[in-house]
């Protein structure tokens, strides 16, 4: 038996086959907005390495759109496509916040995926920069900040002479041209916004945490940050297989 579990982001989407064990057989990686058509899926389905699927798939979401979208399609197949947030979650991990309902199912996927480590924080760089807080195995929020590439986006769109740019490591001075300046501001601002985070939450709780980071500027920021990391691109799917390995 193998089992299909998803999850879907505002910019990207991640389609993993699991096996018997619940581990990682295949990936898939779509934009978000290419889901809209469901045949992406069924072509999965269909792939001759992905037959004896488990029926039930299960997603984490932060666009509602896809995922009703993505049912429709399945609706006269054998397959269904339940979300994380309609289960009872509370069996795998307490959630120490007032209104769960307006929690991101990835930001769930996340707790839940490296919550084994007890004391831990959890840093995604996606759309939005994430930092998530599990104390004594108990989600207790987070800070959410802009994303990285969505900032340089919205910079560039909303001026008329500042370009779109791919952040460069090694800023070791102010620009000499817009272009290393915009580089700068970036590099740096990020580099301080993230340590200056992490401090927060550190001096809060009083607590030595397990620093992991995952999405797409991971890497990059890695060596930036003055706290120990590790880098788990696969902290999300890691958390969503845990879900359906215990309540499904």
């Amino acid at each position: 038996m193998k089992f299909l579990i998803g999850d879907i982001g505002n910019t990207s989407t991640k389609i993993c086959i699991l096996n018997k064990k619940f581990r990682i057989l295949r990936s898939y990686n779509f934009q978000t907005i290419k889901m809209y058509r469901g045949n992406l899926l069924k072509k999965i389905i269909r792939k001759k390495n992905n037959k004896n699927l488990n029926p039930v798939f299960l997603f984490s979401s932060v666009v509602p759109k896809v995922l009703i979208n993505l049912q429709k399609r399945l609706k006269f197949t054998k397959f269904k496509i339940l979300e994380i947030k309609n289960l009872k979650l509370n069996k795998i991990i307490k959630i120490n916040i007032k209104n769960k309902k307006k929690l991101g199912s990835d930001r769930i996927a996340n707790a839940i995926g490296v919550k084994k480590f007890k004391n831990c924080l959890v840093l995604d760089f996606g759309t939005a920069t994430t930092f998530d807080v599990i104390k004594n195995g108990v989600y207790e929020g987070g800070v959410i900040a802009p994303g990285v590439k969505l900032s340089i986006k919205n910079l560039s769109q909303a001026t008329a002479l500042l370009p779109f740019i791919n952040l460069k490591n090694g800023q070791n001075s102010y620009g000499k041209n817009t272009i290393e300046a915009l580089n700068a501001g970036f590099v740096w601002g990020y580099e301080g916004l993230i340590n200056n985070i992490i401090d927060k939450i550190i001096s809060k709780s009083k607590i030595k945490y397990k620093i992991l980071l995952t999405g797409g500027y991971a890497n990059f920021f890695k060596k930036m940050i003055k706290k120990k990391v590790v880098i788990d691109p696969n902290i999300t799917i890691k958390g969503i297989a845990n879900v359906y390995r215990e309540l499904i």
